[in-house]
């Protein structure tokens, strides 16, 4: 009978712990419908989503070879030869490099976050789970990068690496994980010592699984959030490199580029400049109004706050 009621203690005792456990904070939980309630998440999903539309498909639907020079028509007004956009002056078709350039912008852009978050992610999560000197170490060199600027960074690792598209994602790359370090590590210094990680602890899980099974899926709401600026900046800074020659390099358009070829001929000629600059200016609006709204879906501080 002794061992029956010492069995029965204990089944009692992992039963609560499981149910601990199972009552940890979840972010996702009705997610998809206060985003959908969310106008300024809304609208900034469309734009997203109109240019990632843009971005897969748009180059197939070209009118034009991008690279295609016809020297006739060199410099015709948007409207004008079947040109929607104009050309440029060497004749090529503006309105088929710059869909080629949307394209370049959002690879370079995802390709650069998706680099940071993974890099970021697991540092941030070591960092504030173990605390101590491995805190101590990662965020000392989370500091030393944030300690200059991108662009910086980026003209040095570039000019080491080389001129072109992969040197723009491994530089903006490199420098853009730090932010997400930062906030991931705040999050596990707070989760570490919650009810539903201790409960994990007492049923014999190792330090691994906490992290990946438990800590993640309550980080990667904030990480999300932060992904949106990222993609923004990293475009932004894809544009100014290839304004500057370091990044995609010609005959391949860039936005950047396109606007820097089209800076002599504003006076006469400001399409060439104007159109991609709208488009940076559509696309990058498009992304902070997205991480706004997702940032008052996922961020469970700011429930009930209009």
């Amino acid at each position: 009978m002794a061992d029956v009621t010492i069995a029965d203690d204990k089944s009692a005792w992992e039963a609560r712990v499981e149910r601990l456990w199972a009552t940890r904070p979840s972010r996702w939980r009705d997610a998809w419908w206060e985003l959908s309630r969310n106008k300024l998440a809304l609208g900034g999903a469309v734009i997203v989503a109109f240019f990632t539309l843009v971005a897969i498909f748009g180059p197939m639907l070209a009118p034009y070879d991008y690279a295609n020079q016809v020297l006739s028509d060199v410099l015709l007004p948007p409207f004008t030869g079947g040109h929607v956009f104009g050309t440029d002056e060497l004749g090529r078709d503006v309105l088929s490099r710059l869909l080629l350039g949307i394209r370049i912008s959002m690879a370079v852009g995802l390709g650069t976050t998706a680099i940071a978050l993974v890099i970021g992610t697991v540092a941030g999560m070591l960092a504030g789970y173990y605390r101590g000197w491995v805190d101590r170490v990662l965020n000392g060199f989370v500091e030393l990068v944030w300690g200059f600027p991108l662009i910086l960074i980026a003209v040095l690792l570039i000019g080491a690496i080389g001129p072109g598209l992969t040197g723009v994602i491994i530089a903006v790359g490199f420098v853009n994980w730090a932010g997400f370090a930062r906030i991931v590590r705040g999050e596990v210094f707070a989760l570490r010592e919650k009810e539903f990680v201790a409960a994990a602890r007492a049923l014999g899980k190792g330090d691994l699984e906490i992290m990946v099974r438990h800590l993640l899926p309550n980080v990667v709401g904030s990480a999300l959030v932060m992904g949106s600026y990222y993609i923004a900046i990293a475009i932004i800074a894809e544009a100014g490199l290839s304004f500057i020659g370091m990044g995609a390099q010609p005959p391949l358009p860039s936005l950047g580029q396109m606007i820097n070829e089209g800076s002599g001929y504003m006076l006469l000629n400001h399409w060439l400049s104007t159109i991609p600059g709208v488009v940076i200016v559509l696309l990058v609006l498009g992304l902070n109004v997205l991480g706004d709204g997702l940032r008052d879906v996922l961020d469970p501080r700011l429930k009930g706050q209009g």
